[in-house]
C-alpha cells in the first residue's frame, strides 16, 4: 500500500498551495485513494476518497474541501451531489462524461486507468468534469491523452516502470507532461512527489 506526500504548486506561478498526505491501493474490485490536504502553514484544508473500478470508472467520490462536499459516482455518464458549507443547499448535477478530475494526483491515476493506452497508439479524446478549488465548482473540459513511452528504472527495489503521458487541453491548447509510476504520480503540472514510504503498487 503506497503512502507518502504531494506537493501542490500554482501552476502558473508556482505558489506553494499545501500538501496532500495519501494513501491507495488495488483491490478485489478496482482501487482506491485516500488523502488529506493541508495548508502551506500545516492547516487542514481538505480531503479526497476516490475509488474506481476494475474498468477505471469512478464507483465513489468524496471530496471536501473550504466546508463544501461532493459526492458523486459513474451513473448515466458522471452523477455528483454538491452541498454548501452550511449544509441546507446541494446541488445536483449530471455530464455525460468519462470520470472525474481536480487538483488531486488521485484523478491522473484513475484516467490512465480508464484509457489503458499503450505506448504509440494515438491520442485519446476524453471528457471529464473537474471540481476546482476553493469551492468545489464543477466544470466540463475535454482533453486529448497519450502514452508516450514507458521505461525501466532502476531503484533499490529493482527496476521501477515510469509511464510517460502527454496530455493536451482542448480547448486551450495546453499540453503538459505527466510521469506516472503504478499507482503513484512521479511529477505533474503542480505536483510533485515529496515522500515515499513504499514502492508503487503494479496493476495486474
Amino acid at each position: 500500500m503506497p503512502r507518502g506526500r504531494y506537493s501542490l504548486h500554482d501552476l502558473h506561478d508556482h505558489t506553494p498551495l499545501g500538501e496532500e498526505h495519501f494513501h491507495c491501493a488495488p483491490g478485489p474490485s478496482g482501487w482506491r485513494y485516500v488523502s488529506q490536504i493541508t495548508t502551506p502553514s500545516g492547516d487542514h484544508a481538505g480531503s479526497v476518497d476516490l475509488a474506481i473500478d476494475e474498468l477505471g470508472r469512478p464507483i465513489r467520490l468524496e471530496l471536501h474541501a473550504s466546508s463544501w462536499q461532493v459526492r458523486g459516482a459513474a451513473i448515466d455518464g458522471v452523477t455528483w451531489v454538491r452541498t454548501d458549507p452550511t449544509g441546507s443547499h446541494a446541488t445536483e448535477g449530471n455530464v455525460r462524461a468519462h470520470t472525474f478530475t481536480g487538483t488531486s494526483p488521485a484523478f491522473l491515476i484513475a484516467a490512465t486507468r480508464l484509457l489503458r493506452l499503450t505506448p504509440g497508439s494515438p491520442a485519446t479524446r476524453v471528457r471529464l468534469v473537474a471540481f476546482t478549488d476553493p469551492v468545489l465548482a464543477p466544470r466540463t473540459i475535454d482533453q486529448s491523452w497519450a502514452l508516450l513511452k514507458s521505461e525501466a528504472h532502476a531503484t533499490d527495489n529493482g527496476p521501477l516502470m515510469v509511464d510517460e503521458y502527454q496530455v493536451n487541453a482542448l480547448d486551450t491548447g495546453e499540453q503538459h507532461h505527466i510521469h506516472i509510476a503504478g499507482d503513484v504520480v512521479l511529477s505533474a503540472p503542480g505536483i510533485e512527489l515529496e515522500h515515499l514510504e513504499t514502492p508503487p503498487s503494479t496493476f495486474p
